[in-house]
């Protein structure tokens, strides 16, 4: 990162850890991972504890854009954030819960989470989400729980769960959509499915995973785009696509299984480093 790029974080960092019960601030995101490009997003985040947080605060810092309340973007483990521009950089700040962060490490260990919706993402997020960050953020201010391997538990439940929801989408449009050649049910399905199944792939690999971007092409999915391209609104041809979808995940996740039959320590985002 340029010697600019690095003052005007430090300072945005420092304004943001002055805000009334925020006890860390990290850098997340691809400026994180080392794969940003000079256009790319800054995405912070900013950990609080207690009812004491208020985004009154962080609005009264004065940055132009938008400020939601706590459970703004949905409540759940991603209960906030703003859109802000300063300096004329596009900068998101996200509102983290220690006490949620911290819950959710244990869930982790125990292979437990959910799966919640958030906008913008096709499957929906898991809660793993915050623990993946904290492997992945390069903290600021502050101090955060520690990082952790992968668990082993949540190799194994993650991918199941993930894996039975790609074919549970694949049967219903099947059952329900293909016969009456509903072309955007079809199609919409096939991308809810192929997310879900790139979800399960990197679960198995033990390979954490913070969004939806990029998701595809980390699992080796990418072909689905070859399914959907030649999607037409003929019954027989949907139904079609639909198995032929299945068949490439489930070639994908015995290609991962024949690689790495037993579970071990975790891998990494590509450019993330361990802190």
């Amino acid at each position: 990162m340029s010697t600019d790029g690095e003052a005007f974080l430090d300072a945005v960092a420092e304004r943001l850890a002055a805000l009334p019960a925020v006890r860390a601030v990290a850098l997340g995101g691809s400026r994180a991972q080392g794969t940003h490009g000079p256009d790319s997003d800054w995405d912070l985040a900013v950990y609080y504890r207690g009812p004491d947080f208020d985004p009154a605060a962080l609005r009264a810092i004065g940055w132009p854009g938008e400020v939601s309340e706590i459970g703004g973007w949905g409540g759940g483990v991603f209960n906030g954030g703003a859109w802000l521009t300063i300096d004329g950089r596009r900068v998101d700040v996200h509102y983290r819960d220690l006490d949620v962060v911290e819950d959710e490490v244990a869930k982790a260990r125990e292979g437990r989470f959910h799966v919640e919706p958030l906008l913008f993402h096709l499957a929906g997020i898991p809660t793993y989400l915050i623990v993946a960050e904290l492997a992945i953020n390069r903290v600021l201010r502050g101090t955060l729980p520690r990082s952790e391997p992968y668990p082993d538990k949540l190799r194994a439940s993650a991918a199941e769960r993930w894996h039975g929801t790609a074919r549970a989408t694949l049967a219903y449009a099947k059952a329900h959509h293909a016969p009456k050649a509903r072309l955007t049910e079809v199609a919409g399905a096939l991308a809810v499915a192929a997310v879900q199944a790139a979800h399960a792939v990197l679960a198995a690999r033990g390979e954490w995973v913070t969004n939806e971007k990029r998701l595809l092409e980390r699992a080796g999915l990418r072909g689905v785009d070859d399914i959907v391209a030649r999607l037409g609104a003929d019954p027989d041809g949907l139904t079609e696509a639909l198995v032929t979808a299945e068949e490439l995940f489930e070639k994908t996740l015995r290609l991962r299984s024949a690689r790495d039959p037993h579970p071990g320590s975790a891998a990494r985002p590509p450019g993330s480093a361990a802190r």
